[in-house]
C-alpha cells in the first residue's frame, strides 16, 4: 500500500520503474547489487554509501534541454559578470574580497576562462528551474555520478525497465580530463588532485586519478603542504606538477597561507596550470548571484540573458542597510528581510556544504533577527525561497521503503557546455550531501520507448 500510494503521484515512467521492482526478485536483488557494487567502487562519502536510493532520477529530453539552454545562457551572463568585475575596482568591492584574493583574482591564470568547470545548483519547479548557488571554484560529484552509472547499469530493476523505455545515463567526469587538457594548452604528463588530508571525499579522488592514469598520466593525490616551489616548478617530492586539479577552496588556502605558499607562488608565476583557477573565488561568492538578480546592473548582460536571469535566478541582494527592489517596488532591504522570513534564506558570501545558511521558514522570528543582525555586519547574502520538489523514491533502510524526497537538479559546464549532471535526494530541507543529509543518484535521460 505504501508503495502503490507512493507511485500514483509520480509520471508514467516513473510508475513504470517502481512497477518493475515489484517483480518477485527484483527489489531485492537490486538491493544487493546497489549495495555491493558500491562497495566494491568504494562509492562512499566517508564512512556513508552515497547512494540509498534503487532508482535513479529520470529525465525526458524535452526537460534536459530546457536545462541545458538555461544553464549555457546563464554561463555567458556569469563570463560578462566576471569581465566586468575584472575591468571595475568600484564594482568588484561588492564581493567584499580581501585583498590576497582580490591579488589573486588579478593574476592571470594562463587561460580564458577562470571557471573552465562549473556548477549550477537548482530546482525544478512547474517545468522551470531556478539556480539557487552557482559552484564556480570545484565543482564535486562528477566521478561519484559516473561511478554510480556503472553500478546502476548492472541493476535488475533498470535492466527489465530498459525493456521499455530508452534511458541514456549523463557522465561528467571523462570531460574533467578535457578541461584540464585544454587549460594546459599542450600535452602534459603529471596531474596534481590537491586537497586537504582526511576528507570524506578522498574515494572521489581516488575515482579521478585511476581515471587519469588509464589516459596515460601520472596522478598523484596530494595536500597543500606536500608542494614545494623551486626552479619554477612545483613539485611533491622529485615529482615535477604540470597541472593541477584543484579541489582545495581558496578560503582555507588563505586560512593557512604559509602551508599554502608554493601553490599560490607557482599559479602567480605561470609555472603551473591550476583549474580552477585562483580566480573563480569571483563568480563562486554567493553575491555573484546578487549582481545577477539586483536590477541595478542589468546593463552588464545582453537581453537573452537578462531574460534568463529573471526566470531562472531567485531574487537576491547583498546584506546591507538600505533601499533595494523587490517585484518593482522600492523597499528597505532591512526591514523587508524582518517581515518576510518565510520566504527568504540568508547565506554567507563564501562557505559551502550549507554552512550558515538559514531557511527563515525552518527558524523563529528572534533566531532570523539575530541572524540578520549577523549579516548587516559581516557578509551575506538574501535570497528568496524557492519551491523544492518531491519525487517517491525507493529508499534502502532496513528494508526498501517508498519515500517522498526532495531533489535537486545540478548540471556541470564545461567551457559553457553542459554536460551532465548532479542530483541530490534529502528529506532535509537543506539537500547537500557534505552536511550530511543527502544521497546521489545518477540521472538518465528517456529517449521513449523501446
Amino acid at each position: 500500500m505504501v508503495a502503490r500510494a507512493a507511485m500514483s503521484k509520480g509520471t508514467s515512467v516513473v510508475a513504470a520503474y517502481h512497477a518493475a521492482l515489484e517483480r518477485p526478485g527484483v527489489a531485492d536483488a537490486s538491493a544487493a547489487v546497489l549495495t555491493e557494487g558500491q562497495r566494491e567502487a568504494r562509492a562512499v562519502f566517508g564512512d556513508r554509501p552515497l547512494c540509498v536510493s534503487l532508482r535513479p532520477n529520470l529525465v525526458s529530453r524535452r526537460a534536459l534541454a530546457a536545462y541545458t539552454a538555461a544553464s549555457e545562457t546563464l554561463y555567458g551572463a556569469f563570463a560578462r559578470l566576471e569581465k566586468a568585475l575584472l575591468a571595475d575596482e568600484v564594482l568588484r568591492r561588492e564581493l567584499d574580497l580581501d585583498p590576497e584574493e582580490e591579488r589573486l583574482a588579478l593574476a592571470d591564470p594562463g587561460f580564458g576562462a577562470s571557471s573552465p568547470s562549473s556548477r549550477l545548483d537548482g530546482f525544478v519547479s512547474d517545468g522551470v528551474i531556478r539556480y539557487v548557488e552557482y559552484n564556480a571554484e570545484s565543482p564535486a560529484g562528477m566521478a561519484y555520478n559516473d561511478v554510480l552509472v556503472a553500478i546502476f547499469d548492472r541493476l535488475p530493476v533498470l535492466q527489465a525497465f530498459r525493456k521499455r523505455y530508452r534511458a541514456r545515463p549523463l557522465r561528467a567526469a571523462r570531460r574533467q580530463l578535457t578541461v584540464l587538457r585544454r587549460a594546459h594548452g599542450k600535452r602534459f604528463r603529471t596531474i596534481a588532485i590537491v586537497d586537504w588530508r582526511g576528507l570524506p571525499t578522498l574515494a572521489e579522488f581516488e575515482m579521478f586519478q585511476r581515471l587519469f592514469e588509464a589516459q596515460g598520466l601520472r596522478a598523484i593525490i596530494c595536500a597543500p603542504e606536500d608542494l614545494t616551489y623551486r626552479r619554477g616548478r612545483l613539485r611533491r617530492g622529485d615529482v615535477a606538477i604540470d597541472v593541477v586539479y584543484r579541489r582545495v577552496l581558496l578560503s582555507e588556502l588563505l586560512g593557512k597561507r604559509d602551508i599554502a605558499r608554493p601553490l599560490l607562488d607557482a599559479y602567480v608565476a605561470g609555472d603551473v596550470t591550476v583549474v580552477n583557477s585562483l580566480r573563480a573565488k569571483l563568480l563562486h561568492k554567493k553575491m555573484s548571484l546578487a549582481l545577477l538578480s539586483d536590477d541595478r546592473y542589468a546593463s552588464l548582460y545582453s537581453p537573452a540573458q537578462h531574460r534568463a536571469i529573471k526566470k531562472h535566478i531567485p531574487w537576491t541582494r547583498k546584506v546591507r542597510e538600505g533601499h533595494t527592489t523587490y517585484e518593482g517596488k522600492t523597499v528597505d532591504l532591512a526591514e523587508f528581510v524582518i517581515k518576510e522570513r518565510e520566504r527568504l534564506v540568508l547565506k554567507p558570501n563564501d562557505e559551502y556544504g550549507g554552512k550558515g545558511v538559514i531557511l527563515g521558514w525552518t527558524v523563529d522570528q528572534h533566531e532570523w533577527e539575530q541572524t540578520l543582525l549577523t549579516a548587516l555586519t559581516s557578509s551575506y547574502v538574501v535570497q528568496e525561497k524557492v519551491p523544492v520538489p518531491k519525487e517517491p523514491f525507493p529508499v534502502l533502510l532496513d528494508r526498501m521503503h517508498f519515500l517522498d524526497l526532495s531533489i535537486d537538479c545540478d548540471p556541470y559546464l564545461f567551457w559553457g557546455t553542459v554536460g551532465g549532471q548532479l542530483t541530490r535526494l534529502s528529506s532535509s530541507a537543506l539537500l547537500n550531501v557534505t552536511a550530511g543529509a543527502g544521497s546521489v543518484v545518477p540521472t538518465y535521460v528517456i529517449d521513449g520507448s523501446t
